[in-house]
C-alpha cells in the first residue's frame, strides 16, 4: 500500500470518526436537554440530570479530534462550523427557560414546598462551558492560520 493510499485511508477513517463523534455529541446534548426540561417543568419532582460531565467530556474529545484533523491537514471536507450548533442550541435552550421562568415570576425556580432549585444555574454552567470549548477551538484555528501565514512569509 502506497503512502497516498494510506493517507486516504486514514483521512476517511478520521472523517468518519469525526462524524460519529458529532452525532454522539448531538444525541447526548438532546437527551440532557430533554432531561433538564423535565427537571425544570416538574419543579423538582425529578432528580437533577447529572450528565454534564459525560457530555462535556464527549464534546472535548470531539473538539480536540476535529482540531487534530485540521492541524495535520487530513480533513477533506469542511467540518469547520459544526461546533457552532452546540453553542447556539445550549444558549438558546437556556435563554428560553430563563424567559419562561421570568414570565412565570420565578415559578420554576422553586419546588412546590418552596425550596430553591438550581436547574437554571446548572444549565448556565453547561452553556458557558460549551461556549468556552468553542472559543478555545476558535483560538486554535486562528493560531493555525497565523502560523501558516508566518511560514508563507518566511518562504517569500
Amino acid at each position: 500500500m502506497s503512502f497516498i493510499d494510506k493517507f486516504r485511508s486514514i483521512r476517511e477513517i478520521e472523517e468518519e470518526v469525526n462524524t460519529n463523534l458529532f452525532w454522539i455529541c448531538g444525541g447526548v446534548a438532546l437527551i440532557i436537554m430533554i432531561m433538564k426540561m423535565v427537571e425544570f417543568f416538574s419543579r423538582g419532582l425529578f432528580s437533577p440530570a447529572n450528565m454534564s460531565l459525560l457530555y462535556l467530556g464527549i464534546l472535548i474529545i470531539y473538539s480536540l479530534h476535529k482540531e487534530l484533523i485540521r492541524w495535520i491537514g487530513i480533513g477533506k471536507r469542511k467540518i469547520e462550523r459544526q461546533g457552532e450548533y452546540f453553542v447556539y442550541a445550549w444558549i438558546g435552550f437556556t435563554t428560553l427557560l430563563y424567559i419562561i421562568n421570568f414570565l412565570s415570576k420565578n415559578y420554576f425556580s422553586y419546588t412546590p414546598q418552596g425550596e430553591p432549585l438550581d436547574t437554571l444555574e446548572s444549565l448556565s454552567i453547561i452553556s458557558i462551558e460549551v461556549l468556552a470549548i468553542f472559543i478555545l477551538t476558535r483560538c486554535l484555528k486562528v493560531l493555525k492560520i497565523y502560523l501558516e501565514k508566518r511560514e508563507q512569509a518566511k518562504r517569500s
